[in-house]
């Protein structure tokens, strides 16, 4: 998977493309990834002895598909490429070239 935590992307496709947030969670298994403010769910949280009632809403986890990686270079989303550089794998943007991580 391209996308790690704490990248920031761009929901490219569904009810919230266009906005933009940083990854808050990976979920490698079902190739998912939870956005920052992005596909906000409601949640009722039931009363308990501790916990009055409540209503939250909690980021849903998106497919990784539907982002993309933001270049604050070119102010634009890109796709993301691998390449050696000084004997390590590292990431790159495929629209400036430059190196991430």
């Amino acid at each position: 998977m391209h996308i790690k935590k704490d990248d920031t992307v761009v929901v490219i496709t569904g009810k919230d493309k266009g906005k933009r947030g940083k990854v808050l969670r990976v979920l490698t298994k079902t190739n998912r990834v939870v956005v920052e403010g992005v596909n906000v769910q409601t949640k009722h949280q039931k009363q308990t002895r501790k916990e009055r009632s409540d209503i939250k809403h909690v980021e849903g986890p998106i497919h990784v598909s539907n982002v993309m990686y933001w270049d604050a270079n070119a102010k634009a989303g890109s796709r993301l490429g691998h390449r050696v550089e000084n004997g390590e794998k590292v990431r790159y943007t495929k629209k400036s070239g430059e190196t991430i991580d």
